[in-house]
């Protein structure tokens, strides 16, 4: 049975989780009777911790919001997760990295010294995307929060055109109207934001890159929201970012031989499918947004090429050879260096 101490803290911890906990379900939870799990409750109550109970046979336990609470405790999964978390956000492209690292130093001085030198163990090299990839502004990711949270019509002015180093794009002769939007989820693809939201004026479903969402207020009226395409969130976004309107299919999917082994090619086939034919072939079929990218992505792995289709494919090697004919035929009339 685990210590006194360290069942308030998973008490405390149950109670953050949800809204209403029914006592026995707590005792269940915690492997204590229901008799001290009232026990425990009045400690947390000693402690500061406003917990309001319900009595009767459907009576249960909910710590009450809106009041100040006392220091936050934390246990030993509590602490790595947090640790983690908040050293991680620098691939999280919300332009958060150094409020991150001042929060985890501020949690960090008041925990326990048994806590501290556990996080301190915990020591995470955050890969940062690329730098010319823009990053989202956390005052905007906060307001599409918040109408997210709210479900209230959004209006915002959007800049579809990519511009260097990550600022806006030229001005056009006529701004164009704000953009009208349910917003229903706010995301992370490969280290950018999108808020993905049903286009009133266009009715249709649409992503937007929170870089280039300029928030206008107010927001607009309360909406009932609708069920996104297929019913999950995860699966709609990777279909629009394959250009397909089914979760599982790219626009352009070809069929390869490779003079590979299997296992040399699986960790660079992102989502395509891999079959060994042999100690150094391999069949991959994958995907891309066009044939002429699907074909340069396979002419990635060092290996000779058959192709098994479709024709498409085919095609667009064709034309690359001769782009590369070309290409390499202006770097051989060039004088060499050397010369």
């Amino acid at each position: 049975m685990p210590t006194a101490s360290a069942r308030l803290l998973a008490l405390l911890s149950l109670l953050q989780t949800r809204r209403d906990w029914p006592g026995d379900v707590l005792a269940r939870r915690l492997e204590v009777s229901t008799r001290t799990v009232r026990r425990d409750v009045e400690r947390l109550r000693e402690l500061g911790y406003p917990i309001a109970a319900a009595k009767g046979p459907d009576g249960g336990y909910r710590l009450r919001a809106g009041t100040d609470l006392p220091p936050l405790l934390f246990d030993d999964e509590q602490a790595v997760a947090l640790a983690v978390a908040l050293q991680t956000a620098a691939t999280a492209g919300a332009g958060i990295e150094e409020s991150a690292a001042r929060a985890l130093n501020t949690v960090r001085q008041v925990m326990p010294a048994r806590l501290r030198r556990r996080i301190d163990t915990v020591q995470v090299t955050a890969v940062e995307p690329a730098a010319h990839r823009p990053r989202a502004d956390s005052a905007v990711l906060a307001a599409l929060g918040a109408a997210v949270h709210a479900r209230e019509v959004l209006r915002f002015d959007y800049d579809p055109v990519a511009a260097p180093e990550g600022g806006r794009g030229p001005a056009p002769d006529t701004p164009p109207p704000p953009r009208r939007v349910e917003p229903h989820h706010l995301v992370t693809w490969r280290g950018r934001w999108y808020l993905v939201a049903w286009d009133l004026d266009r009715g249709d479903w649409r992503t937007f890159r929170a870089d280039r969402i300029t928030p206008r207020t107010p927001t607009g009226p309360r909406f009932a929201p609708r069920e996104v395409p297929g019913g999950d969130v995860a699966a709609y976004v990777a279909a629009r970012f394959r250009g397909a309107g089914g979760p599982h299919a790219w626009p352009c999917r070809g069929e390869v031989v490779l003079d590979l082994p299997a296992d040399a090619v699986s960790p660079y086939a992102r989502d395509g499918v891999v079959e060994e034919l042999g100690p150094a072939r391999c069949r991959l079929v994958l995907g891309s947004w066009s044939w002429p990218g699907l074909a340069a992505a396979l002419g990635m792995f060092d290996a000779d090429i058959e192709v098994v289709g479709p024709p498409e494919l085919t095609d667009a090697f064709a034309m690359l050879a001769r782009r590369y004919a070309r290409a390499a035929g202006g770097a051989a009339d060039a004088p060499r260096p050397d010369s």
